[in-house]
C-alpha cells in the first residue's frame, strides 16, 4: 500500500520516497507502516489520517535518558566544584591510619567505676521452688485438657 503511494507521487512530479538508496525501512503494522531512518535510527509512525499521510516521530526513550544522564553528570560537576571551593569543615583530621581496637572486646572496669557496676541477682532456691510448681501445675493441666480431649473424641466416633 505505501508502495504505491509511492508510485502515485513521483508521478505526480513529488521526489519518491528514498526507500530505493535504503535510507528507510519500512514495515506493516495494523494502522499504517513503521518508518525507520537508517541513517539517524529515527523511528516514525505513519498512517493515513484522511486527509493523507502523515509521518510522526516515535518519542525515544534512550534520548531523554541520555539526556537525563548528560544533566546530572553536569549537576554532579557544578558540586564537585562547589564543595571543592568550600573551606574544610573537618579539623584534625590525618591521614595517618588509626589504631585497631577489638569493638567486640568490652573494656575492662576501673577502680573508680566500681560504684557503677550493675549486678543482676540470680533466683533463690525458693523463688525457683515456685517456678516449678508452676511449671508442674501448668503442665498436669495440660495434660488433663489433652485426655479429656481424647476422650471426646473417641466417645464421639
Amino acid at each position: 500500500m505505501m508502495f504505491g503511494l509511492g508510485r502515485a507521487s513521483h508521478a505526480a512530479g513529488q521526489p519518491a520516497p528514498d526507500t530505493e538508496n535504503g535510507r528507510y525501512t519500512l514495515s506493516p503494522v495494523a494502522d499504517g507502516v513503521i518508518r525507520l531512518d537508517t541513517r539517524t535510527g529515527a523511528v516514525s509512525n505513519c498512517a493515513n489520517n484522511g486527509t493523507g499521510w502523515a509521518c510522526y516521530l516515535v518519542p525515544d526513550e534512550r534520548a531523554a535518558f541520555d539526556d537525563e544522564i548528560g544533566r546530572l553528570q553536569s549537576e554532579n560537576d557544578k558540586l564537585r566544584q562547589q564543595l571543592a571551593e568550600r573551606e574544610p569543615t573537618v579539623s584534625g583530621k590525618i591521614d595517618e591510619a588509626l589504631p585497631k581496637s577489638d569493638t567486640l572486646k568490652k573494656p575492662e572496669p576501673q577502680a573508680g567505676d566500681s560504684s557503677r557496676k550493675i549486678e543482676i541477682p540470680l533466683p533463690s532456691d525458693r523463688d525457683m521452688d515456685h517456678m516449678m510448681s508452676f511449671l508442674e501445675q501448668a503442665w498436669r493441666r495440660l495434660v488433663d485438657m489433652a485426655n479429656r480431649m481424647q476422650k471426646d473424641v473417641s466417645g464421639r466416633i
